[in-house]
């Protein structure tokens, strides 16, 4: 794993310390260990993790800037994207949201082991989050599987006014970026650009949609989930 994450790492073009090394092997020591008993993801082995959990997430470094920012994780599920973005750059301040207390509390418990700071996970749905989460993000980043417009609905609530939210999408996402860009309009929002890249050491490539928070979302977002299913903006 080693090898592969200082080979991934040095294609995207970023610094990989040592410290971080050892904290993605101790993520995936945990995440093999209790994945047999918690179903947390469908991914496993030393390579398919490092490359389609860690260095597919990790390429958002590459989208802008996350030193120093206060970034929040949507339906983080087992930490993904947003706990190897913060062993990658442990100067963001980190909020993980999921609906499940079981995924939530093994959150909890990994950053313990890792020594992980700054880290505050949250059990609760995107759409009933306390109010003191709104307009409080600098960045929102979120590889949910939920159409963009769903997705916008979710996580654009939670980004300041001049943030951004990624949404991590397969490569042929032109339709669904279209379909969305009434809700990206409603929320205040605009799309910035859709950015390509290719997983390291893969022929995979995945998309990350850039939207940036150009004026506050109207109170009324987000909407009560069955309403955003039934009705999508």
């Amino acid at each position: 794993m080693k090898k592969i994450l200082k080979e991934g790492f040095a294609e995207l073009g970023l610094e990989l310390t040592g410290e971080a090394l050892e904290r993605y092997i101790g993520y995936y020591e945990f995440l093999e260990d209790r994945n047999k008993v918690m179903n947390l993801t469908a991914i496993s082995g030393e390579e398919d993790v490092a490359r389609l959990h860690f260095l597919d997430c990790a390429a958002l470094l590459n989208m802008c800037d996350f030193r120093g920012k206060k970034v929040i994780d949507v339906g983080t599920g087992a930490g993904f994207p947003g706990l190897p973005l913060k062993i990658a750059q442990p100067e963001m301040s980190l909020t993980l949201l999921d609906s499940l207390n079981k995924r939530v509390e093994f959150l909890r418990e990994t950053c313990e082991r890792l020594g992980l700071h700054d880290v505050e996970c949250i059990h609760a749905r995107a759409e009933e989050a306390p109010e003191e989460y709104r307009g409080e993000y600098d960045i929102a980043v979120s590889r949910a599987v939920a159409r963009l417009s769903a997705l916008c609905e979710l996580c654009l609530p939670f980004v300041k006014v001049g943030g951004v939210f990624i949404a991590m999408k397969g490569p042929d996402c032109r339709e669904e970026v279209e379909q969305a860009q009434n809700a990206i309009t409603l929320l205040g929002a605009r799309l910035r650009e859709v950015r390509l890249y290719t997983v390291p050491g893969t022929d995979i490539s995945h998309a990350a949609v850039i939207i940036e928070k150009i004026k506050p979302t109207h109170a009324k977002y987000p909407r009560k989930w069955a309403q955003i299913k039934k009705n999508p903006l």
